[in-house]
């Protein structure tokens, strides 16, 4: 249904011409006020012509980036990146940091869209939240994260990673090799890392072993299931870790096993590796997913067209 701007004043509780000057950011108006119509916009995802034409012509120069907690580095340093790269463009940056909070993210989506932003990059855990799939066509870019069939996913190969951690354990004699994993989503290109290393254990005719950690778990939790899984695989020769963070935690562990299990990361922040300086680790290019996460959000600010996923190699790093 095409709804219109009495429409929105009606839900909203107020006058037209206040609606038309929230959407044109004329005179003075209470938060409240702005609230209660970008929420009843969000509601009839009513998209104003005046507004949209307003994007194409004037840009704000102002761009959202809206990613899980900052505290990892992975996450930092990527976000880190972004910051420097858009602000030599030009652009402010507003962050959001969502943490695993779905509410948080969506009230950040909707206050950064409704405020005009050029545009969005976003890295986000959180599933299944709607307002996505409202904005059809505003520009919006998402690093390792499957938003919808619209938005460009930027990506490294993590097939590549799954298959150079896994082949890198083998040639160190390693046999009996775990694998520790977030929960399994259709979301998460990172689901290929498993892929790779279960293809490559089987082209060696070896048994895998997944261990499944949530990645909101806290540092005591993952502990103490880290604890649990090494009870129970005493004999393990390797450990293919999610993340680097996850990796580091387990170090202290298996140094205390009398097979002392080689680990392997995965992320290769210049933190973790300047700290654990002889951790393997599978490298993600961050700087290139910066890069190619801003060139394509410029075209798609530029209405040009852009691809659905762009892929990224990896490498593997055994030493500093």
């Amino acid at each position: 249904m095409n709804y219109k701007l009495e429409d929105v004043a009606e839900i909203a509780g107020v006058s037209k011409t206040t609606v038309s000057r929230v959407i044109n950011k004329r005179g003075y108006l209470s938060q409240a006020t702005i609230d209660k119509v970008h929420d009843a916009m969000a509601e009839l995802n009513y998209q104003p012509n005046a507004a949209a034409q307003q994007l194409q012509k004037k840009k704000t120069n102002i761009v959202g980036l809206l990613f899980p907690s900052i505290a990892n580095p992975f996450f930092g340093e990527l976000v880190e990146t972004l910051e420097k790269k858009l602000y030599q463009k030009g652009y402010t940056v507003i962050v959001g940091d969502a943490t695993q909070d779905a509410k948080k993210e969506e009230h950040y989506l909707k206050q950064l869209l409704s405020r005009q932003v050029d545009g969005l990059i976003v890295g986000t855990h959180n599933f299944n939240i709607q307002t996505y799939n409202k904005y059809h066509g505003l520009p919006i870019v998402s690093i390792e994260r499957i938003l919808n069939d619209e938005i460009p996913t930027i990506a490294v190969n993590n097939y590549q990673g799954g298959v150079l951690a896994t082949e890198f354990l083998i040639k160190q004699g390693a046999k009996k090799i775990i694998h520790t994993t977030d929960p399994f989503s259709n979301n998460m290109p990172s689901d290929q890392r498993h892929q790779g290393y279960l293809d490559t254990m089987a082209k060696h005719h070896l048994t895998p072993i997944t261990w499944q950690i949530d990645f909101e778990m806290s540092y005591a939790q993952k502990t103490a299931n880290f604890t649990k899984m090494l009870q129970q695989h005493n004999d393990v020769d390797a450990i293919f870790a999610s993340n680097d963070v996850e990796a580091t935690q387990m170090l202290p562990l298996v140094s205390k096993m009398p097979s002392k299990p080689i680990v392997v990361g995965f992320d290769g922040t210049q933190l973790i590796q300047a700290i654990f300086p002889n951790m393997p680790t599978i490298v993600q290019p961050i700087e290139q997913l910066a890069s190619v996460a801003i060139e394509v959000l410029e075209k798609r600010i530029a209405g040009e067209a852009t691809k659905t996923k762009y892929l990224l190699d990896v490498t593997l790093s055994t030493q500093r």
